[in-house]
């Protein structure tokens, strides 16, 4: 029996296929969600995974998931702990977090990871499942533009409390503005909930972002009603009940709690250089872009286009049509992520401390934009320079990423011809593969021939990508042992614990403090610091910057030390010190 015209032209018509059958068309957005998010957000982190990667890096890292271990050890959930003392910095909700994941998992330094890695795995659901229901038609491109974009990538791989503030602070805000669109109470509660969670994780700038947001946002529609409309008692109680008890509890055991948090680490870190992260106002544009790597040059244009949107819808407002009766002109969304996005890097941008990771809540704003304008340009189609800029910026990360182990071997030298080439055959790759799939197929491929490169970047670095012909990238899984060797202090540690009993003492002259935390983390034992405590009368073993080697003499008078090895990758010097006489 032969096959009827109809079923004929569906089985070559993919797109008609799915245009029949919506609930197929909705798994497989839903799968390839699952799969790419997943992808970019957790592989080269778990074991099972491709991980683990990248040992833990700078001194936020070991510092945080040193405190959790503590924690955990003693069962306290009210003071965070670090070598015994209360660390009164932040407020609780990475620790208590990390302590879970410790105890599910042990302590590693991917399991310290998880926290943010699956709050930005959560993020990234929700943006798809608000924009698919509010804004339908861009929500698989949102969601994976903000997967996909190097801040989510980078921070969702941090031991830090940057992602336990972003991803919170922004599932409140999209819960708002659900709730100023359906005027439902049900959307009230995430703005409460979360931002409750957001305040957990960094304390008041939570709740202060999203009133000058909000307040920012009424002033521009004129729609005063709607602050005093937002005031929801039961939200004001939830989020009074999950942010209180800890507040209170860690204040009454430790009475200078509110001098060190609220004072210190809270007003004198934004109106003083105190902490040392003094950058120029412009700091966090660059940033920005970075951030939102490789999608920076559509989420510009995306901005630019509903910036112009705001101004007309303004415009209209001001004008003879003006509200009649609860008639809201236009569509409000665009100014309010316009505005959601531009708060949190202003106000960074007036403190005195500037921190890349403080600025994160503003990416998810800018991904929705960018994901919401190409939407609406698959009708219209980019503009070829833009499209271009698009897929050379896309071109040249990826080269970035191939020369990038042969510049932590050689930072001080170019890389050979040979990787040149490799790297400019890469780029030039990546941009004809974009160029070729969006003209062949139509705007609605960008994003998977964005990611395509992205995902062969990511396994190239976490040990499964493509041979190159040349030394350094024989064995992939070398690649993310250089930047290890390079950043983090896993593999010293990992030397020393050969050669020094767990109860040893370990001691560090002149080193970075992220090498100092680090050791100290991977030992679970604290690194002595001679410039901070002096020199241990025991034996020990030293780490010392090469450059300060001469400076050792004066200090260890009477003293025989003898080099052990040397750990250039970080241009360090180990010496065993004996005991003082």
């Amino acid at each position: 029996m032969g096959i009827s015209p109809r079923i004929k032209a569906l089985s070559y018509s993919p797109n008609r296929l799915l245009a029949r059958f919506p609930a197929m068309e909705t798994v497989l957005e839903v799968a390839t969600l699952f799969i790419l998010a997943a992808f970019f957000l957790f592989y080269g982190l778990v074991p099972i995974f491709g991980g683990p990667g990248i040992g833990l890096v700078g001194a936020d890292e070991p510092r945080y998931a040193q405190i959790a271990r503590e924690m955990l050890a003693r069962r306290d959930y009210i003071t965070p702990i670090l070598w015994g003392k209360p660390w009164l910095e932040k407020p609780a909700l990475y620790y208590w977090r990390a302590m879970f994941s410790f105890r599910e998992f042990g302590v590693h330094d991917w399991s310290a990871r998880l926290p943010s890695a699956t709050f930005a795995f959560i993020l990234v659901t929700l943006i798809y499942l608000h924009i698919r229901r509010f804004r339908r038609g861009g929500q698989l491109d949102a969601a994976l533009i903000t997967a996909s974009c190097a801040g989510i990538i980078a921070f969702a791989r941090g031991a830090s409390t940057d992602m336990q503030l972003a991803a919170p602070f922004c599932i409140g805000m999209l819960g708002w503005y659900a709730w100023y669109e359906t005027d439902s109470k049900f959307w009230l509660f995430d703005l409460y909930f979360f931002v409750g969670a957001a305040t957990l994780a960094k304390g008041p700038v939570a709740p202060f972002l999203a009133m000058v947001i909000i307040v920012a946002f009424a002033a521009l529609r004129r729609e005063w009603a709607i602050l005093r409309r937002t005031i929801w008692w039961p939200g004001v109680a939830l989020y009074l009940a999950m942010v209180l008890p800890w507040f209170i509890a860690v204040q009454h055991r430790n009475p200078n709690f509110l001098k060190i948090f609220f004072l210190e680490h809270n007003l004198e870190r934004f109106a003083t250089s105190r902490f040392q992260h003094e950058h120029e106002f412009w700091f966090y544009f660059p940033i920005v872009l970075l951030a939102l790597t490789p999608w920076a040059v559509i989420a510009i244009a995306a901005f630019i286009d509903a910036v112009r949107q705001s101004i007309a819808e303004w415009k209209a407002r001001r004008a003879k049509y003006h509200y009649m009766g609860n008639f809201r002109p236009g569509d409000a969304f665009p100014e309010f992520l316009v505005l959601w996005a531009l708060v949190p890097i202003i106000f960074f941008s007036l403190s005195e401390s500037k921190l890349p990771g403080y600025i994160l809540p503003s990416i998810p704003p800018l991904t929705i934009l960018t994901g919401d304008y190409l939407n609406r340009m698959r009708e219209r189609g980019l503009k070829p320079w833009l499209l271009i800029a698009h897929a050379l910026l896309t071109g040249v990360l990826t080269a970035f990423v191939v020369l990038l182990p042969l510049h932590l071997q050689r930072p001080e030298a170019l890389p050979p011809f040979n990787a040149m080439l490799a790297g400019g055959m890469t780029a030039f790759a990546a941009t004809i593969f974009i160029l070729i799939t969006v003209y062949r197929f139509g705007l609605k491929r960008l994003r998977i021939a964005t990611m395509a490169p992205m995902v062969i970047m990511l396994l190239f670095l976490f040990g499964i990508g493509p041979f190159f012909g040349i030394h350094a990238f024989a064995n992939t899984k070398r690649n993310i042992a250089l930047i290890d060797l390079t950043y983090s202090a896993r593999p010293l540690a990992q030397i020393l614990a050969q050669i020094t009993p767990p109860d040893g003492t370990v001691a560090v002259f002149q080193v970075r403090r992220d090498l100092e935390f680090g050791l100290s983390f991977y030992r679970d034992s604290r690194v002595v610091n001679y410039d901070k405590d002096g020199v241990p009368r025991q034996q020990h073993i030293l780490v010392v910057r090469e450059s300060y080697i001469d400076q050792l003499r004066p200090l260890l008078q009477g003293r025989t030390y003898e080099p052990l090895f040397t750990y250039p990758a970080q241009n360090l010097v180990v010496y065993t010190v004996s005991a003082s006489q």
